[in-house]
């Protein structure tokens, strides 16, 4: 049997481990669970994540790679968003017998990559049999205490910062699921779009700017998976606090104005989703300071304010309204 042709049932589960196991370091699986030490000065953060086929992925946008890769760089992004180091993820995998043993190495072979640009091994995970392929992995993380990001510590007065540009993602999926549209777009815009939908880049190289700041500075934040707009919404509401975003300061990619017009590229900038940047609210002083740190596409956007709700300033026309619409982002049910 040709190897590309090799189905996960002919394999069988502990076939299909072994050659999964080849991802992971030597010592570390075998056992019922990995042993990770951990500084005794900092905590352990733990996030999880399932991407389900025809839900998160399809064949029509990304590749096998791509599924791992994006899969990854989402739990990635996720201890990015809590100020943590990655140390280790594990995945559980679930799969129709009836899927080549080719597509779930390409899998693999697409966290491993993403992994690598980290310094993170692969320590373990599970498989069993499903109708439908979905990838649930838990990515393990460890920080400061007093560094660590979390939602409910925004004040008002706070400065809100993002990391990079918002919406790419969007504009990305639209062309993959359209590949007629953009025929005005250079090669290189295109490919910053599909990129951004396809390998996604979480943004633990913040983390080392953000080590600079004083530990009694307190940084709120997450990231951005979600929508910008939504990560707006979920900082003010664990906050009790609300904010005020100037339109103008929102960066927009050159590719998605030409590949969709001005508004409705603020739109998606807005609430596209899948971006995978920071959202951080810290004092003006610091804030600034990380702006200048960090360089392009990095940007103050807005305020936390004492009254709860989210107004846009400076819109020149190009929305509705002046208070956001919190319905917009994306939402399973």
């Amino acid at each position: 049997m040709r190897e590309e042709s090799l189905l996960v049932k002919d394999l069988g589960e502990h076939g299909l481990l072994e050659r999964l196991q080849r991802f992971c370091p030597s010592g570390v699986v075998g056992d019922d669970g990995a042993i990770l030490a951990t500084d005794p000065d900092k905590s352990l953060v733990v996030t999880t994540d399932v991407l389900v086929d025809g839900v998160h992925f399809s064949d029509r946008t990304t590749t096998a790679f791509d599924v791992g890769w994006r899969a990854t760089a989402a739990n990635l992004s996720d201890l990015a968003a809590m100020g943590a180091t990655p140390l280790g993820i594990t995945i559980g995998l679930s799969l129709p017998g009836e899927k080549t043993v080719n597509w779930v190495e390409e899998v693999y072979q697409g966290m491993a990559a993403c992994l690598q640009l980290y310094q993170t091994p692969l320590v373990g995970g599970d498989i069993c049999r499903s109708t439908v392929a979905s990838l649930a992995i838990t990515a393990l993380g460890e920080v400061s205490s007093p560094r660590a990001i979390r939602r409910s510590i925004a004040t008002p007065g706070d400065a809100i910062v993002v990391t990079g540009l918002h919406g790419l993602s969007r504009g990305g999926l639209e062309l993959l699921l359209n590949p007629h549209l953009g025929t005005n777009l250079t090669t290189m815009e295109r490919d910053q779009l599909i990129k951004a939908h396809q390998r996604p880049k979480p943004r633990l190289d913040v983390l080392p700017y953000l080590a600079k700041i004083p530990e009694e500075i307190a940084i709120a934040g997450m990231d951005s998976s979600d929508g910008l707009a939504d990560a707006v919404r979920q900082i003010c509401h664990c906050s009790g606090v609300g904010a005020e975003i100037d339109y103008s300061s929102l960066a927009m990619f050159s590719g998605l104005i030409k590949l969709v017009g001005q508004k409705a590229a603020g739109d998606w900038v807005l609430h596209g989703g899948e971006d995978f940047e920071l959202v951080l609210c810290l004092t003006s002083e610091y804030a600034n300071n990380l702006v200048r740190e960090l360089g392009k596409n990095t940007s103050i956007i807005g305020k936390i304010t004492k009254k709860p709700e989210i107004q846009i300033t400076n819109l020149d026309g190009f929305m509705d309204s002046k208070i956001l619409n919190l319905n917009k982002g994306f939402q399973h049910f």
